[in-house]
C-alpha cells in the first residue's frame, strides 16, 4: 500500500492504495471516528492481492492533520469523490465501519449510481426517522461529556467499549493515544455535530447499490444493534450478526468479515 496526498482548503488527507489495476474490484475501506487506516489492517493484508484497496486517515484525524475542523459530513463525501476521480476509480464497493458507513451513505446521496455495493459494518443509517429527538439532541453535546472523562477512563472505557478481542483493544488505545485529551475530544465532539446535522437535513439517503450489514453482537456503542435490527427490517437488508464480536467487529472477527467481504463483491460479479 503506498500513501498518497490530497490537498483541499482546509488540510491535506493521506489515504493509502494498492496498485490499481481496471480489471479488479475496489473496495474502500472508512474507517469510524477518532480511528485511522490501521483500523482495516487485517482486512488489507487478506485481500490485497485479490482487490484493488483504497483507505484513508479521514480528514482531523492521525496523518490527516493539521485540518481545520470546520467541515459537514457532505464535504467528507465530497473529498471521498475527488480521491476516486483523481484515481481514477469508478462503481467502488464502499465498506464503512462506523462513521465511515455514514460518509458512505451520504456519498450515495451526492452521487447516485456511482456505487457498485456497500458493507456497512457497526454502523447505522442516516435517515432521520430512526432517530428519537433526545438521541439527535445528545449527538450534538457530546464534546463536554468527553472533556470531564478522566483521560484513563476514556482509554480504559473507550478501548473495552470498542473490541471484545485484546487485539483490538490494543487498536483502540492505540487511535485514542494518537491525539491530546482536548484534540481527542473536540475531534469526536465535531464528528457527532456534522453526523447530527446530516440526520436532521432529512435528505432521502437511499441506498441505490446491492449492500449487506455486519453488527457485532456484542457492540456496546449507542443503540447501534437496535439500529441495525430496524435498518434490515425496514429496507429489507441482509444482515450479519457477528458473535463475541464489538463495535469493531472486523477488529475482533477478521476472517470471518474478509470471508463476508469476498462472498458480497464476488455476488456483484454474477
Amino acid at each position: 500500500m503506498s500513501e498518497c496526498i490530497f490537498s483541499t482548503p482546509y488540510g491535506d488527507i493521506h489515504y493509502w492504495k494498492n496498485r490499481i489495476r481496471k480489471e479488479r474490484q475496489t473496495l474502500v475501506l472508512l474507517p469510524g471516528l477518532t480511528a485511522d487506516h490501521h483500523l482495516f489492517d487485517q482486512q488489507v493484508k487478506a485481500l490485497k492481492d485479490d482487490y484493488n484497496l483504497l483507505t484513508w486517515d479521514a480528514p482531523g484525524h492521525a496523518a490527516s492533520r493539521p485540518f481545520k475542523l470546520d467541515f459537514s459530513l457532505a464535504d467528507k463525501a465530497k473529498w471521498l469523490h475527488g480521491i476516486l476521480e483523481k484515481e481514477g476509480i469508478q462503481k467502488p464497493i464502499l465498506i464503512g465501519q462506523s462513521m465511515g458507513g455514514y460518509v458512505s451513505q451520504y456519498y450515495m446521496e451526492l452521487y447516485p449510481g456511482e456505487t457498485g455495493g456497500f458493507i456497512s459494518i457497526d454502523s447505522a443509517p442516516l435517515k432521520r426517522r430512526y432517530l428519537t429527538a433526545i438521541e439527535l439532541w445528545l449527538l450534538e453535546r457530546i464534546e463536554p461529556v468527553y472533556r470531564i472523562y478522566p483521560r484513563k477512563a476514556l482509554l480504559r472505557d473507550g478501548s473495552k467499549g470498542c473490541s471484545e478481542t485484546a487485539y483490538g483493544r490494543k487498536l483502540m488505545a492505540h487511535f485514542i493515544n494518537t491525539y491530546e485529551h482536548e484534540e481527542y475530544c473536540h475531534l469526536a465532539g465535531h464528528g457527532y455535530r456534522i453526523l447530527a446535522e446530516a440526520i436532521r437535513e432529512d435528505l432521502p439517503y437511499e441506498i441505490d447499490c446491492p449492500a449487506i450489514l455486519i453488527c457485532g453482537e456484542k457492540d456496546k456503542a449507542g443503540s447501534a444493534r437496535h439500529y441495525n435490527k430496524k435498518w434490515a427490517e425496514k429496507e429489507g437488508l441482509t444482515i450479519y450478526w457477528i458473535s463475541d464480536a464489538g463495535h469493531n467487529a472486523n477488529t475482533d472477527k477478521p476472517e470471518e468479515i474478509n470471508g463476508i467481504i469476498r462472498e458480497f463483491a464476488e455476488s456483484l460479479r454474477e
